[in-house]
């Protein structure tokens, strides 16, 4: 089982934004009515790059929130095309072997009400690999144990998308994968993303030193961030994990604290960069994923989620014994609690730590979602009637929260939480 270096580790936050990027962004872009053309031609573009999955269905032409939950299969690569060799001391050596999933994530959508889950999978575990097709019509076998980041060297995104089907029981109608350039670029379009580390940072395999404190990350400094192990935790993948966790739920909180999601101009921004990394072969789309309105649905399902319905978890694991810090295998009862939640749209409730790794991310503090103000003009020479309390409706039983096994780990983007170096 050939693995990469330190520095294959791509960024999953990004991926993420990607995704919600493109949805959000060609979403409002189409909602908004600016650059009618713009719109249809990235469309086009995006459909001319895409990706066949098992199942692709066009969405009918309405506007409006998708219906039902959905699942979007979020993937980082380690590319050592182009410009992401130099992003890569494992590239420059030539000690890599094909093109791998080191950041694999599920985005899941429920149905009313509304909830985001995140759940990254750790790129070591060793999970069974299903049948895959090949480029030429042909399959690759079925394989009982490998690392989950060789499914996408073996048969690419869709391997990849059947593989995480086949762990969670879970049907996954969308996925996009990102390299690092792309990654690069779409967060030069974010316009920077708020991390926190406690101490000092220094990580010499990405070449990212921080302070203590909180630092405005773009460009190839969110990359390093996002791909950072060595410098925090304990230096494992499973620390890593929760670095690029803090940099989504900062990610979320931008999103939507700073307006970004109801900007035209930022989000066309965002949505011609995102097209552009598609026809550059540095963003990958299934083709379920490249109808306009299909984008502009996801975007309005998810844009006012409260950041306490936006949990982000690892996939559970154990680290198998005398084998180090290295290869883990998943939990699946504790995993098969997670998913049977999800899927009967049942709240979250964290029980374990911040972190599967030594050295968890701390809470630093609670963040609280924007509302907008609301303003009344009472009509003249009207006044309020008392309200009669018989005409209240009688508000529906909440829904019965389940708590999660401690084995899983993660945090909310209510949560701000800040890295600790390793030691």
């Amino acid at each position: 089982m050939a693995r990469h270096g330190a520095l294959s580790a791509p960024n999953p936050l990004l991926q993420l934004l990607a995704m919600l990027g493109v949805v959000v962004l060609v979403a409002v872009v189409s909602a908004v009515g600016v650059g009618a053309f713009a719109v249809w031609d990235t469309a086009r573009a995006a459909a001319d790059h895409a990706v066949d999955l098992e199942g692709d269905e066009p969405l009918p032409p309405t506007i409006g929130e998708i219906e039902g939950g959905v699942n979007v299969l979020l993937v980082g690569t380690d590319s050592c095309e182009g410009a992401n060799a130099a992003l890569s001391g494992a590239c420059q050596a030539g000690d890599t072997e094909g093109e791998r999933n080191d950041v694999t994530m599920l985005l899941h959508i429920s149905d009313n009400p509304r909830r985001v889950t995140v759940v990254s999978f750790p790129r070591d575990m060793l999970v069974p690999i299903p049948a895959c097709p090949r480029a030429d019509g042909g399959e690759y076998s079925a394989m009982s144990s490998q690392m989950l980041n060789a499914s996408y060297m073996y048969g690419g995104l869709a391997c990849t998308v059947k593989t995480v089907e086949a762990l969670t029981g879970e049907d996954i109608q969308f996925a996009g994968a990102i390299r690092w350039t792309g990654v690069i670029n779409m967060s030069d379009a974010i316009g920077g993303v708020d991390v926190c580390v406690t101490g000092d940072v220094h990580d010499p395999h990405t070449g990212l030193t921080l302070t203590a404190g909180t630092h405005t990350l773009q460009g190839v400094q969110a990359l390093q961030f996002l791909r950072m192990r060595h410098g925090v935790a304990d230096g494992s993948d499973l620390g890593r994990i929760s670095n690029q966790q803090q940099f989504m739920s900062s990610l979320v909180r931008k999103l939507q604290g700073e307006s970004v999601l109801s900007n035209a101009s930022t989000l066309f921004s965002l949505a011609t960069t995102a097209m552009k990394q598609v026809t550059e072969g540095q963003l990958l789309l299934s083709r379920s994923l490249t109808n306009p309105t299909l984008m502009v649905q996801i975007a309005m399902a998810v844009k006012d989620v409260d950041y306490a319905d936006i949990v982000f978890v690892q996939y559970p694991t154990r680290y198998i014994p005398g084998n180090g810090r290295s290869d883990v295998v998943p939990v699946r009862d504790a995993g098969d609690v997670l998913f049977a939640a999800l899927r009967e749209n049942k709240p979250l409730v964290l029980t374990g730590s911040t972190s599967a790794a030594a050295g968890a991310p701390e809470v630093a503090g609670e963040a609280t979602k924007p509302t907008p103000e609301a303003s009344v003009t009472p009509t003249p020479g009207t006044t309020d009637a008392p309200a009669d309390p018989t005409d209240a409706a009688t508000p529906p039983p909440a829904d019965a929260a389940v708590e999660l096994p401690s084995s899983i780990t993660g945090t909310t983007a209510a949560q701000v939480t800040c890295s600790q170096p390793q030691r």
